[in-house]
């Protein structure tokens, strides 16, 4: 891993101005971090459940409580339109609530059926775990790794993005005043190296990461070499198949917003259109029209017709690159595509098509408000097309047939299908992919089960 220090910022991506800066942890204050994890996990995980759950149902109502101050902490450190922070925090409201409710029912004991003896599974904590977490959502991502972890008895340890250290703070500040007990929840401003001793410390037992493909393999090369669990949630080009509609233009609006939400900064998003042949050309027309004319706005106040930027400059400039291979080689960008001429970090939302395998575009993540639409001719060809790829997260297919877009869906190499709805969402869903998007699985009944010593426990006789 990097052995440069990168210190912990808070940027305004809307104007480029430096705000604050956070000093990395020392390894001394690494050490002090794991031991305080490792002795407040070990009182922690003998607390009844429902102790534990009554605290995580504490951390959601301070969530909510508090949404408006954390969303705007969240606009100013990744440019996300304010109303969509304030959503995205109150999303972790139902996340905690969901595993304070449904703890104890989750990590019950298992009964196996057995002649002349009986045989159970328990779910029991595991010990201290890592979470490494991205900007993109940067409250919802923790919420999904810590909740259950927090229920089921393990400790947290959270290194955030280096781009959003305020959440990160604010974050176990909510913790505290809820009532986590000391340790039990631990924030580290840590370096790359830092996290690479992190998980190779017999006190930690396994290691979560949401990011990009790279960071996943450098930290799955750590926690392989140390024999610890590991869990990715990394990139995705989600394939978003049209096959028929009956309002052409409504299906492009629903599919370029359903593009633009979060600046396009979204594991999930549907990166690549896949439209049929007879519907292409009025698809094409209507989401260029939608594109057009916009222009950078507010994102504390975003209005109609304005776009907020892209959290960081660099994605912007690698979007930038993305498209200009893609057009060298024969693609046509209808519209936008270019970084803004002013402080911050504004990407004009862009519409490519003429996407061939020659291209970057075609292989690669464009994880950004670029929106890339395929012309197909048959379902046969729109499965081809949908799986010709390295990602496998998520996938969608529309058609005033449901039986028919559940035939398609079926066939896609993902980790979660949607029909009808770009995607289906919420605490009891489980979420993760396949392929180079990674694997083990967060939310719902399956999340609590990633981070667990599902223990057998027999007694021979009657």
């Amino acid at each position: 891993m990097s052995t440069i220090p990168t210190p912990y910022r808070t940027i305004n991506p809307a104007t480029g101005e430096l705000l604050e800066e956070f000093p990395t942890l020392t390894d001394a204050g690494i050490e002090d971090a794991l031991a305080i994890a490792t002795a407040a996990q070990k009182e922690w995980a003998v607390r009844p459940v429902n102790e534990r759950t009554r605290i995580v149902a504490a951390v959601g109502a301070l969530f909510a409580k508090n949404a408006e101050r954390l969303g705007a902490i969240a606009t100013t450190e990744m440019g996300k339109s304010l109303a969509d922070a304030i959503g995205e925090v109150e999303f972790c409201r139902d996340i905690f609530g969901y595993y304070a409710t449904e703890g104890a029912a989750l990590l019950a004991d298992q009964e196996v059926a057995v002649p002349g003896a009986k045989a159970f599974i328990q779910r029991l904590p595991i010990g201290a775990v890592l979470g490494v977490m991205p900007w993109n959502f940067p409250y919802y991502q923790v919420a999904r790794f810590a909740a259950p972890n927090l229920v089921a008895g393990n400790a947290v340890i959270l290194k955030h993005s280096e781009s959003c250290p305020r959440a990160a703070m604010a974050i176990a500040e909510l913790m505290c005043e809820a009532g986590v007990p000391e340790g039990v929840y631990v924030n580290v401003f840590a370096t790359h190296d830092q996290v690479a001793q992190i998980i190779a410390d017999p006190r930690v037992q396994g290691v979560s990461l949401t990011g990009s493909e790279r960071a996943g393999a450098e930290v799955a090369a750590v926690a392989g070499r140390n024999l610890k669990k590991v869990v990715l949630e990394l990139g995705g080009s989600d394939p978003y198949i049209v096959l028929d509609t009956e309002d052409v233009r409504a299906s492009a609006k629903a599919a370029w917003r359903t593009r633009l939400y979060n600046a396009g900064q979204a594991c999930n998003s549907n990166k690549r259109m896949i439209v049929m042949s007879d519907i292409y050309d009025e698809f094409v027309a209507a989401i260029v029209e939608e594109a057009q004319g916009l222009e950078p706005g507010d994102p504390t106040d975003l209005t109609d017709g304005t776009f907020p930027p892209m959290t960081s400059r660099a994605g912007a400039e690698q979007l930038v690159n993305q498209i200009q291979d893609a057009v060298a080689k024969g693609a046509t960008l209808h519209v936008g595509g270019t970084i803004v001429d002013r402080p911050g970090a504004y990407f004009r939302p862009a519409v490519l098509t003429g996407v061939t395998a020659a291209m970057r575009a075609y292989h690669e993540e464009l994880f950004g408000p670029v929106a890339v639409v395929y012309r197909v001719s048959s379902d046969e060809e729109a499965i081809l097309l949908a799986n010709d790829t390295q990602y496998g997260l998520g996938g969608a297919v529309f058609s005033g047939d449901p039986s028919r877009a559940t035939e398609v869906a079926d066939a896609l190499e993902v980790g979660m299908t949607n029909v009808n709805t770009a995607a289906g969402e919420g605490a009891s869903l489980p979420f993760g992919g396949v392929k180079r998007s990674g694997f083990g699985r967060e939310l719902g009944p399956l999340g609590v089960d990633e981070f667990i010593n599902k223990r057998l426990h027999y007694i021979q006789g009657d």
